[in-house]
């Protein structure tokens, strides 16, 4: 967060030796920090604090010193300012900054609320104090800090950007939109690209197309513009899902990937080498609760053979008190909570456990960790699971995926040496429950006509996808469309849409997400899932075939188009990837209006749950093998290397 510290006075030239010595220390110490020299820059500060004790100069001190990672040493700092001066509001505004990069959010509220009435509070107090409460997830009282700090500096981009990421927290995905529309057009500087895409993004989760459109284009021209050659803060993920162009979205991870790299100082490289013990695989993630990664890896991590893998799941998300949580800690040998540290030290924490080959199963998604690969912590570093795509990165040796996800044509595509798993890269879980008997009224749909279920989070459904469902459902008359209320604009936009395509909106059902043993036992009520693209349905896609419900998908030329057809293919059922969208869209009235072949489709995918695409201990074996592969050439001294399926 940018702040206005305040600038000393020059001294006279009848100033004590000690003052003229103190702005001489601060001209030096500003010098410094306009070259980002954050360390020179806070012992400079410092120093000109010692010699004349003038508030902007302590306070200059404890700001490099939150810029240099040093907020210890910065709380000591800003604690002595605000004992000599309890109404020295930048005080508490830095001393809750220097909280937030220790990960004492809550603390860093209370700081500032601590602030005496009588004190004046600046726009740069209520950003600070919004930016706490969201953190906390206090939404509302964010929301309400951040008014406050626009009515003191209306035209504040990053105070309009912040609000906007707490409606999106809120589900409210339009007016997070208009947030973020406002910040750009205000200007965000080297942080616009990323900021688009973030509203390409918030646009079509509000299934907004006519206003996504557009801001995808300019996007896509941005980037196009952008030197090859050079970082550039932008976000790969909507590129991953919305654009089917492998060539452009390595180019997006690519400059992202450059981005993350220019922040951080690598640790000393550490070479593999044979140490005669387990291998030891490091997973990180944010995920490792009730999530989607977690769901699909539990029985895997539980399956890993003990006696020649050493199993640590580095954690740097939340503790949610789930039994999802507790099934993966005992799934473990080690547990790490990096919650709340910076990057640096994850990686020094990865980098003392003596990791050996370090996954990360989060990638370029909402709270990434590639900051912590960036540091170069393990010999081996490994992208799976998390981002339907390359990182971009070449500082992440592998990607692991598998035939169809990856094929070895499509190689060019990625940064990363492929290394292939012989059946599918996504793992499922056997030991999950199997969906419970229901009925359709149960979850308040239809008895008689077909059902078909398209529980996408709504990114996904453009006006292209959504074209084509109405036309499935103008020629089968007695269909209706299964949703999910995934926010609080989504209905309505698509009831919309609907209606403009000649549909009785009534023919769509929204209902709400539930936990995974109700979603999986209303699921199973489906005749048929239709997928979308470019991003297919990809957990999601998993849990269907698990609860019998054929997916209908075609397949596209990225990866996240081609999830859906690796998991068909796992279980046998390469009819239903279709060549084009008109292909699918012909297969779905056929197999909407054919129910003995549905019922068919039904029981060859219910004899499926005891095969290999559900079984997670086959697939620990097998993930393994790759690790084993990799680590041979890594200590062998031979460079990473395409790992072509086996098996």
């Amino acid at each position: 967060m940018a702040l206005d510290l305040p600038q000393p006075t020059t001294p006279p030239r009848s100033a004590s030796p000690g003052q003229q010595r103190a702005w001489r220390q601060w001209q030096n110490a500003q010098g410094c920090a306009q070259r980002e020299q954050w360390d020179q820059a806070a012992l400079g500060f410092e120093r000109a604090y010692a010699a004349h004790g003038a508030e902007a100069y302590g306070l200059a001190a404890a700001h490099a010193l939150i810029r240099a990672g040093r907020a210890d040493l910065a709380l000591r700092r800003t604690q002595a300012l605000r004992a000599r001066d309890g109404r020295l509001t930048l005080a508490y505004t830095l001393e809750s900054h220097a909280l937030m990069e220790r990960g004492a959010n809550e603390a860093a509220a209370q700081c500032l609320l601590a602030l005496p009435d009588d004190a004046p509070r600046d726009a740069a107090w209520w950003l600070s104090l919004g930016v706490a409460l969201q953190r906390c997830q206090r939404l509302d009282d964010a929301i309400g800090a951040y008014m406050q700090s626009l009515a003191l500096k209306i035209d504040d981009a990053t105070v309009h950007f912040r609000l906007g990421m707490c409606f999106k927290d809120k589900g409210m995905k339009a007016e997070a939109a208009e947030c973020v529309r406002t910040a750009l057009a205000l200007g965000l500087g080297g942080s616009e690209l990323s900021a688009r895409a973030l509203l390409v993004f918030l646009e079509r989760e509000a299934c907004r197309w006519s206003a996504a459109a557009p801001e995808l284009a300019a996007l896509r021209r941005g980037i196009a513009a952008a030197p090859s050659d050079a970082p550039a803060e932008t976000m790969p993920f909507p590129h991953a899902v919305f654009v089917d162009d492998p060539v452009e979205q390595l180019e997006v991870a690519r400059l992202y990937a450059m981005h993350v790299a220019g922040r951080v100082q690598p640790l000393p490289r550490r070479a593999a080498r044979a140490h005669g013990g387990r291998l030891r695989i490091g997973y990180l993630s944010a995920d490792f609760h009730q999530h989607a990664t977690a769901q699909l890896m539990v029985q895997m991590l539980e399956a890993h053979d003990r006696t020649r893998f050493e199993v640590s799941l580095l954690s740097a998300g939340p503790d949610d008190g789930s039994a999802m949580r507790a099934r993966l800690r005992e799934a473990s040998e080690r547990f790490v909570e990096l919650r709340g540290l910076p990057y640096a030290a994850m990686a020094q924490r990865i980098r003392e456990l003596g990791i050996d080959i370090l996954v990360d199963a989060k990638g370029a998604t909402s709270e990434t960790l590639m900051p912590v690969t960036a540091h170069r912590a393990a010999p081996l570093q490994v992208s799976w699971l998390g981002f339907p795509g390359t990182t971009g990165a070449s500082y992440v040796d592998y990607l692991i995926g598998d035939p169809v996800t990856t094929p070895l044509a499509h190689a060019a595509h990625f940064s990363e040496k492929l290394a292939q798993m012989p059946l599918c890269y996504q793992p499922n879980d056997a030991r999950r429950a199997l969906p419970a008997p229901s009925t359709r009224a149960d979850w308040g749909a239809p008895a008689q006509g077909p059902l078909l279920a398209a529980f996408h989070q709504s990114y996904k459904i453009s006006a292209e996808v959504f074209d084509a469902w109405c036309r499935i459902l103008r020629a089968v008359p007695d269909a209706h469309l299964w949703l999910l209320r995934w926010n609080t604009n989504v209905q309505a936009a698509l009831h919309a849409a609907a209606r403009e395509r000649g549909v009785d909106p009534a023919r769509l059902l929204f209902v709400p997400m539930l936990p995974l043993e109700q979603h999986l036992s209303r699921l199973a009520c489906a005749d048929l899932y239709l997928d979308a693209w470019p991003c297919n349905a990809h957990t999601t896609a998993g849990e269907a075939l698990w609860a019998g419900v054929p997916v209908l998908t075609w397949m596209g030329a990225g990866f996240a188009q081609r999830v859906a057809p690796s998991l068909l293919n796992a279980v046998g059922l390469n009819e239903l990837v279709r060549a084009d969208a008109a292909d699918y869209e012909a297969e779905a009235i056929a197999l909407a209006q054919d129910a003995p072949r549905r019922a068919a489709l039904r029981a060859h995918l219910l004899g499926q749950r005891q095969g290999r695409l559900f079984d997670g201990a086959r697939f620990a074996r097998d993930i393994e093998a790759l690790y084993e592969r990799m680590w041979a050439r890594a200590v062998a001294g031979l460079p990473p290397e395409h790992l072509p399926a086996e098996g």
